[in-house]
């Protein structure tokens, strides 16, 4: 498949009625896969003091978003979009997915939300919930779904970073003096990103996997370690 074939796929369609409602009720914080359990390590960095206030954490997420473990994610939703009918392509991703989970707790992070995803759209029965491992990373498990339900890729990562940055700032609010206009204003200062990241990763292959954000991997290692914590990881 071609960039520009992807370009036609993914850019020029908007969802149907039908197809937003359902990525609406999947990116909620009310659907029930635990995310507000979860830090992805930025209970460890407010602990050493990597961020300390609304604009380190803006700078924190849109560092995740661009180049980071939210971008990888990026990937490998969008892949998995594309792939949602190839029951064998999905396995090696969920493999992939699992192996690219740079510590125990961003590891669990990842599958349980993603094994709680799968079992709550069970609500919408699809012949690609069955072709999933039990054990799927969030992002494959959300890619491939949003996909059988032909909802428009670009949307689909937009609610899907928009949702991760989201649950970031409600455990900001919770381990940092900042309140909820504060988080409020974060979200908006994060939406230009959100959108171009969104953007650029649907015009992605698996060649792009990458990060280069060490100290958030580092955050995530240490925070298994810590020993009076609010969050799963």
């Amino acid at each position: 498949m071609t960039r520009a074939t992807i370009t036609v796929m993914t850019m020029g369609n908007a969802p149907s009625t039908r197809s937003l409602l359902r990525l609406m009720a999947w990116m909620s914080p009310a659907f029930p896969v635990g995310a507000f359990a979860y830090s992805h390590g930025l209970e460890r960095a407010v602990h050493d003091g990597l961020v300390r206030d609304r604009h380190a954490l803006v700078d924190w997420l849109s560092d995740l978003l661009t180049v980071g473990s939210a971008w990888n994610d990026a990937i490998l939703f969008a892949e998995s979009w594309r792939q949602c009918h190839d029951s064998a392509a999905l396995r090696d991703l969920a493999d992939l997915g699992e192996a690219m989970a740079g510590s125990a707790e961003r590891h669990l992070e990842t599958v349980k939300q993603g094994t709680a995803f799968l079992a709550a759209a069970r609500a919408w029965p699809d012949p690609v919930l069955e072709s999933l491992p039990g054990d799927c990373p969030f992002p494959v498990a959300a890619g491939a779904v949003s996909g059988a339900h032909d909802v428009p890729l670009v949307s689909a990562l937009s609610a899907w970073l928009h949702a991760f940055a989201a649950n970031q700032v409600q455990a900001g609010l919770r381990l940092m003096p900042i309140g909820q206009q504060d988080g409020i204003e974060i979200i908006a200062a994060l939406e230009r990103t959100v959108g171009a990241t969104a953007q650029r990763a649907a015009m992605t292959s698996l060649d792009d996997l990458g990060s280069a954000t060490i100290m958030s991997e580092i955050a995530a290692l240490n925070h298994e370690t810590q020993y009076s914590r609010l969050f799963r990881s």
